[in-house]
């Protein structure tokens, strides 16, 4: 059964973090912008819009998730990270490197 705290579930390797409702709902209401941009994106396309004005669109996507993931790595390194620190987990700074090197592709 998979606790929601922050620590890996008893029947399998992934992490969960249960986030504070006011993170959680940030996060969902940027999520939702983002997918109503994507379908607009789509709509365009549907409509054989010009395609500078569907890039500028996909660019403004693109910096949505751009800020999505800013805003998540910050409260992933003040919380988990920073809590993993204060309890000697040193292997969390490794998978930090590891996932700062993926966003930075």
């Amino acid at each position: 059964m998979e606790e929601r705290n922050g620590e890996e579930c008893r029947e399998c390797c992934h992490k969960t973090k249960e986030r504070p409702q006011k993170e959680y709902k940030d996060l969902i209401h940027r999520l939702n912008r983002i997918e109503g941009q994507i379908r607009g994106i789509r709509g365009m396309v549907e409509k054989d819009a010009y395609c500078p004005e569907i890039l500028v669109q996909v660019a403004a996507a693109n910096a949505a998730l751009n800020s999505f993931n800013k805003v998540l790595l910050a409260a992933h390194i003040r919380t988990c990270v920073a809590r993993d620190i204060r309890e000697g987990k040193e292997e969390t700074i490794d998978e930090l490197v590891v996932t700062l090197q993926k966003l930075m592709k």
